[in-house]
């Protein structure tokens, strides 16, 4: 008969999240010898392994892929058994793993968490600020409890649900000629302009091209990684871009940006939450979907 413990779980869990024994003991409060031993002893009542080296680090193998959303479920319902045990059944601890990419994590955190955070003082959320591609590689790899995603997702395990409506805007520096025409703007006017992107594999990269590709040829000159860094390019009259309009409201309010009228570009955008199919969904989940919603 197997009989793995929950520590042996919290291990293995550890582990998998983290990388390598050290870390999963100097997250668990253990020694690295009591760490080793309680994998050592999971693999053996499995008589099977969970893990492969890879240059230094602990990955998965395909049974630790399996068993990993178990062992994760196995944890929130021994905490839940506990919780009910004692009669604390809205005390909710623990931990959740979020993921945000770079627009939901930067400009519109306190909507996401903070109605959660304040019911919840007991629970620690780690958010994780990404773009959208690596979010989702997350989720998948059940490194995240939950995402909140700028960008389409269409993956079987997982699932989407729409949080909130986002738009993008095109912006450039007060001087800069097309801020500065009298007259509205036409999509010929956008000739040969220099552009500021995204990198790839970000949602508001994906949006922009698309949108752009309506529009004669420009010349991109640089790609960022933030929309910080995009918006003091702009300031600073290297070129225009297309940003989250939840981004630059204070610098369009102080005038250090302007935003051209373009309606002949669509550039609105549906926010998503994810939710792993695989994953046991328990109260910490329910709690959190009920606060975003």
């Amino acid at each position: 008969m197997i009989n793995i413990s929950p520590r042996q779980l919290e291990v293995f869990v550890q582990i998998a999240r983290l990388g390598s024994v050290r870390a999963a003991a100097e997250a668990l409060h253990l020694t690295q010898p009591a760490a080793s031993m309680a994998l050592a002893e999971m693999e053996r009542q499995l008589d099977a392994t969970v893990f492969a080296r890879e240059r230094g680090r602990l990955r998965l193998n395909t049974r630790g892929r399996e068993l990993l959303p178990l062992a994760q479920e196995l944890l929130e319902r021994y905490a839940e058994f506990g919780r009910v045990g004692s009669g604390s059944v809205d005390e909710l601890g623990g931990e959740l793993r979020v993921g945000a990419s770079n627009t939901v994590g930067n400009y519109r955190v306190g909507e996401l968490l903070g109605e959660f955070v304040r019911s919840h003082p007991h629970v620690s959320v780690r958010l994780s600020v990404a773009n959208t591609s690596e979010i989702v590689a997350a989720m998948l790899d059940h490194a995240l409890e939950l995402g909140c995603v700028e960008g389409p997702v269409a993956h079987p395990s997982l699932e989407v649900r729409p949080w909130r409506d986002d738009a993008l805007v095109v912006c450039a520096s007060p001087d800069h000629p097309l801020a500065r025409k009298k007259r509205r703007l036409e999509p010929e006017d956008f000739a040969g302009a220099r552009g500021v992107l995204r990198e790839p594999g970000s949602a508001t990269r994906s949006l922009s091209e698309r949108a752009l590709s309506s529009l004669p040829a420009g010349e991109t000159v640089l790609e960022l990684d933030q929309a910080e860094a995009i918006k003091q390019a702009v300031i600073a009259g290297l070129g225009i871009a297309c940003v989250p309009e939840v981004a630059v409201i204070d610098a369009v309010a102080a005038g250090r940006l302007k935003v051209l009228r373009t309606p002949f570009l669509d550039l609105h955008r549906k926010l998503s939450l994810l939710l792993h199919r695989q994953r046991y969904r328990g109260a910490l989940i329910d709690a959190f979907l009920a606060s975003a919603g």
